[in-house]
């Protein structure tokens, strides 16, 4: 279940929290994330030990690395990167988005975490499936993965041109009837459910996922939104998973 943490300004899911793993899909109460004092400055409002802050690139790539805490700067920034996966402790873990899906994920049997970034490109070229392969890479079992998927926008909101459609078509024609809809003459993607899809494809037992229900377009009190407010006055959320 995912639920809201007032004191946290964050949504977190309840599958991957415990003793030894925090995570959060903060609203904007926490801050534009895109400014990296804004991200500190809420870790340490919020008691959340770091030794060091992983921040990926973001270039809607399905690029994930493995990270190994042996630089001594406090926030690293790792080039050409939507996922990183660790087995580090302390160490957070971090994306921004606002629209795209951020997702954490947790093996608490090998103490393994990792979080990712997925847009329509990320999603298009099965991100997720990605990410749960670098992890049995480094040990995990599939069965042990569990994941949550935080806010996005909606398919009430997210209308794709002919151009985005085809694309989807291409690559994954046997969804469309699936995660498209068509309502007053035009298509609406629905992102999250394609990578529910996606991960259950990738071998995740369907109760190791956590769905978030709400759509950050639509939402304008506690989401910030591409869509909805333009490039011009783009702010995006914080998401992040630590273990200790």
């Amino acid at each position: 279940m995912i639920i809201f943490n007032p004191d946290r300004k964050a949504f977190f899911s309840t599958k991957i929290d415990d003793d030894n793993v925090i995570s959060g899909f903060c609203t904007r109460d926490a801050g534009d994330a895109l400014r990296p004092e804004t991200v500190l400055a809420y870790l340490n409002e919020m008691r959340i030990n770091h030794k060091k802050v992983i921040v990926p690139e973001q270039i809607h790539s399905v690029n994930v690395s493995y990270i190994v805490a042996d630089n001594p700067v406090i926030i690293e920034n790792i080039a050409d990167t939507d996922g990183v996966v660790t087995r580090e402790r302390n160490v957070v873990l971090t994306v921004r988005t606002a629209d795209c899906i951020p997702m954490v994920f947790s093996d608490k049997q090998n103490a393994v975490i990792g979080i990712s970034h997925q847009g329509w490109r990320g999603s298009l070229k099965k991100m997720v499936k990605i990410m749960v392969e670098k992890m049995v890479d480094v040990g995990c079992r599939k069965e042990d993965i569990i994941t949550a998927m935080g806010p996005s926008i909606g398919q009430c909101c997210y209308d794709v041109d002919d151009d985005r459609y085809v694309n989807f078509m291409e690559e994954l024609n046997g969804y469309s009837e699936k995660i498209f809809i068509v309502r007053h003459g035009k298509r609406y993607l629905d992102l999250s459910l394609l990578n529910y899809i996606l991960l259950l494809e990738a071998g995740i037992p369907q109760d190791n996922i956590d769905f978030f229900p709400f759509c950050t377009s639509c939402d304008s009190k506690r989401f910030f939104s591409l869509r909805r407010d333009g490039k011009k006055n783009l702010q995006e959320m914080l998401s992040y998973i630590v273990q200790y």
